[in-house]
């Protein structure tokens, strides 16, 4: 994995005393348990905001699966240069932005202001905090993935995460709306888990991409996760060793260090 910044650890830290001001560890383990419940055995209530339903879930999900985020996007943004002479795009649009993680770990390898976008008034007020913690120069807006507008404007467009989450009569309109913004000079990236069983809808989204010269690739990231990451990932009975996500991306290229 690449050199992580110095200031990843402070927001680890930051974090920390900010959540753990108002729950024990014991009770963060098991909204950590809660939440990761939801995302295998409950997925159907995604769409309704019911993995940031309290508030020890909500402080699990800041402190687990956004620095998780941020890991995997860092390492994969490592290997993802533009495509030919194409400089990377000033302006990030993260869609679906949660806590900030993923626009904030691009924008910590390329450069650019961060836009971030969610639906839940929680994540985007942690994502402003994010930005300013991570010292990038970003802002979050309440505003929902299909409401964003990515055109004409080009701009690095992330989904970080995001598709999986959806309601499947949003994906489509999503996915042609990503593929107009790259014909029309964006930089388009999708990143989401390795499992297929999460993401049924990836070989058709996959087929739209290739067809529009862009890319599929597989990442398996090995990584000495940071001692309190490490003990969550034990409290929630997993065993992160080995990062894994999946992308899709037009307008980018993958290079071997």
């Amino acid at each position: 994995m690449a050199p992580l910044p110095e200031r990843f650890t402070e927001w680890l830290a930051a974090a920390e005393a900010r959540y753990l001001a108002d729950l024990t560890r014991a009770e963060l383990g098991r909204a950590l348990r809660a939440l990761s419940s939801c995302y295998v055995e409950r997925r159907g209530r995604l769409a309704d905001g019911a993995a940031l339903a309290t508030a020890g879930q909500r402080a699990a999900f800041a402190l687990f699966y956004g620095p998780l985020h941020y890991l995997v996007v860092h390492a994969i943004a490592s290997r993802l240069r533009p495509a030919g002479d194409t400089p990377p795009r000033g302006t990030i649009v993260d869609l679906g932005c949660g806590t900030g993680a993923a626009g904030a770990a691009w924008a910590g390898v390329h450069g650019g202001r961060v836009l971030g976008f969610d639906v839940n008034p929680w994540a985007v007020r942690e994502a402003g905090w994010t930005y300013h913690q991570l010292r990038i120069d970003g802002s979050a807006s309440r505003v929902p993935a299909a409401r964003v507008r990515l055109t004409p404007r080009p701009a690095t467009v992330l989904a970080a995460y995001l598709v999986n989450e959806l309601p499947g009569e949003e994906r489509a309109p999503l996915r042609e709306r990503l593929l107009t913004a790259a014909a029309e000079g964006s930089q388009v990236l999708v990143v989401e888990p390795i499992a297929r069983g999460v993401t049924p809808w990836w070989s058709e989204w996959r087929r739209a991409f290739e067809r529009a010269g862009g890319h599929a690739d597989e990442w398996r990231i090995p990584v000495d996760l940071p001692p309190s990451l490490r003990d969550l990932d034990r409290s929630a009975g997993l065993d992160h060793r080995e990062l894994t996500a999946r992308t899709l991306s037009l307008g980018l290229r993958r290079v071997e260090h």
